[in-house]
This record gives structure tokens, C-alpha cells and sequence, in this order.
């Protein structure tokens, strides 16, 4: 077998010639199996001449033969040549010679060579935070918020109350898509719809109706709506007042605590609490080291990683429009960053053999299984197939590496709330 590569930045092309007897020997062993084994008319079992069986399934056993040897010569190689293959490679191949043999070329792109650099000095800093009454407090209203039901009221609309309605609404005297609905629940304060609807719909009571004009926002998800004068005409159906669950025996229960007092709800939600505060805290610690990383290691990335990144991400994000060109942009943008962290960690992992022992791995499945109703099943499910344990493993390999670059750095602690750490993405 014949190699020739090529170099062009993280570009490789490769080509690669197998003899013609190689393959002819190949082909020639697997007829003679054949012969032994096919079923034709007029011949015994086993009895079936070479000839015959050349005729009659040369052409396929060749073909089968060529697309084998692609793929061992493609691998054997790249091993021999020392190559580390990033994405699919493109094959094309060579008008077909028997007496030349098989020839291709494959071209594709390789891994970057990475002499992980980590920032000297590099400064962390790890927020500090206590939990405090007013933090719990705040909590439990919150999941009060969560579990609000409905009282109608016969007075005028205020800020907080739900107002059902009906509306239609036109852009210079014309339909437009969505424009119409019944009995649509909206909250008022809430920033559902577009800015200035809801202000109108203060002080209105039940069978009052009302037309107004709103501006839809310059960038508005709809273009042909962006920055346009709508007008709308709205009966209000009924408004209800919001009323927030008692803390009571079963506001408990719906945490677990069947007959707890109110100070076992506390340790239960600031439990909780700490829960999500720890992990909030290794988040930010985490980020400012991958921020440390990625600006320190600077690297070409193959373009084939990126682009199979982008339709991974593109597949998470499916339910929302990411159709435009900013957002396409932050796509790619996000899809790099992925990457390359990916390839830096994973340097980081080789080098330092990085390894997750099995009760690690068993510890940490059973304390994410430990927030879910029947614990023992989702231990279960993970342990069922070894994807979903790897996923498990990859996380835990990538903490061993983040750690690494904090054992190098200068990490102090900086005092922060809960609500400033956890509350804003508690929504």
C-alpha cells in the first residue's frame, strides 16, 4: 500500500493505492468460499465450479471487496501517518484499473497539536454566599407564586390581576397572523405582550371593552410587522385576583413534609437552597476558568467540528427562530467556543490521565438520582447503557481538569447574595 498526504493548515489529502493483487487475492478467497457453500441448478452442494461462481457473483464480491478495503487501508493509513481525523473524510476515487489496483484520495481535516498554557497569574474569584432568613423567606413566597390560583373580582383590572379577553387586532385596516383570539388569559405586569398593551387594560372590568394603538418593537420576530402601528379592539371576558396558597398541611405535603411544622419547611427549602447555591458557585468558578483557558490557548479549529457543532446546537434550539443572520452568527460563535474548550479539556484529560473510579461515578449518579421520586429507577436507567454513564463520566472528567487550573491559580472569595448568584435564573 502506497501513501502520499498533503498538508494545507489543518487540510490533509491524502491518497492511498492498493495493489491490484491484494485485492485480486481477496476476491479470489472469497469465490473459492463461495464454491463451497452457494446452491446453483444442475450442481451439487459444495461441487459448484470457480468459473461458475466467478460469472455469477464475480462482479459483487469485487465491489464488496473495494469498499472493505477502503475503509482498512483509510485506517491503517492514517495510524501509519500518524493522524488524528477530525470529521468525516471526502473520498474520491480513481477510474477503476484491475490491473492498476485501487486508488483514492481522501481528503479531510486533522486535530490541532495543543500545548495547554494556563495564564500566570491567574486570579479567581469564588463568590461567598450565606443563606439567610429573608433568603428563605423570599423562597417560599416564590413557591407560593408558583402554585397562585384565581379568584374572579368584579372591580377594575389592577397590576398582578389576570384579565381574560378577547381582542382582533389590524396594521393599517389589515389582518395580520395571530391577530385574533378568545378568551386569551394575560397577566397584567407580566410583559407577556407587546410594550403598552397591558397598560390599557388597567381599569377595565368584566364586559367593558376598549380600542387602542400599540407599536410592535423595531426588531419584532415579524418583520413585516417590525415597527408598525397596530390597532386593536378588546372585550374584557372576567378578571381574577391572584390568591396565594396558605402554608398549611398541604401546602407541606407538596414538598414531601407530610405532617412537618413550618420550621421543617424552611430546612427543607434552604436544603434546597444550598443545593442550588453550590452548584451556581462551581458554575461561576468554572466559567472564569474556561474564559482563562480559551483566551490563553488560541487555536486554528477544524471547520468540519464546527459545522457538526452548529447542528447539534441548532437541534437543541429548534423551538425558538434562530433563522436570522445575527443569530446564525451567535450560532457559530457559540459552536467555536464548544469546540475549541472541548479540544483544550480534552488535552487536559490526556495528558494528566484523568480517571473516574467506578464508586465515583456510582456516588454521583445516586446523588443526581436522589431529587427525583424513585431514586433506584433512575439509577437504574443510567446503568442500563453505557452512553448515558459516559455522559456521567465526561462531567466528572471535566471537573478533574478544572481543578487542575484551580489548584494554579489565586482564588479568593468574593461576598455575594443569593439573589444575585441564584435568584436571576430562577426566573
Amino acid at each position: 500500500m502506497q501513501v502520499n498526504v498533503t498538508a494545507n493548515g489543518l487540510e490533509r489529502r491524502m491518497t492511498v493505492a492498493v495493489p491490484a493483487e491484494q485485492i485480486n487475492e481477496e476476491v479470489q478467497s472469497r469465490l473459492k468460499s463461495l464454491t463451497r457453500r452457494v446452491r446453483i441448478d444442475g450442481f451439487r452442494p459444495g461441487k459448484v465450479p470457480l468459473k461458475v461462481v466467478e460469472r455469477r457473483y464475480g462482479g459483487s464480491v469485487r465491489q464488496e471487496v473495494q469498499h472493505e478495503l477502503v475503509q482498512s487501508s483509510f485506517s491503517e493509513a492514517v495510524t501509519q501517518e500518524k493522524l488524528r481525523v477530525a470529521g468525516m473524510p471526502n473520498f474520491e476515487f480513481a477510474p477503476e484499473d484491475s490491473a492498476e489496483g485501487l486508488s483514492y484520495t481522501a481528503t479531510f481535516e486533522v486535530y490541532p497539536e495543543i500545548e495547554i498554557k494556563v495564564p500566570s497569574p491567574l486570579k479567581i474569584e469564588k463568590p461567598k454566599v450565606e443563606i439567610s432568613p429573608a433568603d428563605i423567606d423570599q423562597m417560599i413566597d416564590k413557591l407560593r407564586k408558583q402554585r397562585t390560583s384565581w379568584e374572579s373580582v368584579e372591580r377594575a383590572a389592577e397590576n398582578g390581576d389576570r384579565v381574560t379577553i378577547d381582542f382582533k387586532g389590524t396594521v393599517e385596516g389589515n389582518d395580520f397572523p395571530g391577530n385574533t383570539a378568545e378568551a386569551f388569559p394575560v397577566v397584567l405586569g407580566s410583559g407577556a405582550l407587546i410594550e403598552g398593551f397591558e397598560k390599557h387594560l388597567t381599569g377595565l372590568k368584566a364586559g367593558e371593552e376598549a380600542g387602542f394603538d400599540v407599536d410592535f418593537p423595531a426588531e419584532y420576530r415579524a418583520q413585516d410587522l417590525a415597527g408598525k402601528t397596530a390597532h386593536f379592539d378588546v372585550k374584557v371576558v372576567s378578571v381574577s385576583a391572584a390568591k396565594l396558597p396558605d402554608i398549611d398541611a398541604e401546602f407541606m405535603k407538596s414538598f414531601g413534609l407530610a405532617a412537618g411544622s413550618v420550621e421543617a419547611l424552611h430546612q427543607e427549602v434552604k436544603g434546597t437552597m444550598q443545593r442550588e447555591l453550590d452548584q451556581a458557585v462551581k458554575d461561576k468558578v468554572k466559567q472564569q476558568v474556561m474564559d482563562a483557558l480559551l483566551e490563553s490557548n488560541p487555536m486554528d479549529i477544524p471547520n468540519s467540528l464546527i459545522e457538526e457543532e452548529v447542528q447539534r446546537l441548532s437541534q437543541e434550539a429548534s423551538q425558538f427562530d434562530a433563522s436570522g443572520e445575527e443569530a446564525q452568527k451567535a450560532l457559530a460563535e457559540r459552536a467555536r467556543r464548544r469546540v475549541a474548550l472541548g479540544l483544550i479539556i480534552a488535552e487536559v484529560i490526556k495528558k494528566h490521565q484523568f480517571k473516574v473510579a467506578p464508586d465515583q461515578l456510582r456516588a454521583t449518579v445516586e446523588q443526581m438520582a436522589a431529587t427525583y421520586e424513585r431514586p433506584e429507577e433512575v439509577v437504574q436507567w443510567y446503568y442500563a447503557k453505557r452512553e448515558r454513564l459516559s455522559g456521567v463520566e465526561a462531567l466528572l472528567l471535566e471537573d478533574q481538569a478544572v481543578d487542575w487550573v484551580l489548584g494554579q491559580a489565586d482564588v479568593t472569595d468574593k461576598s455575594a447574595s443569593f439573589e444575585e448568584l441564584v435568584g436571576a435564573t430562577q426566573g
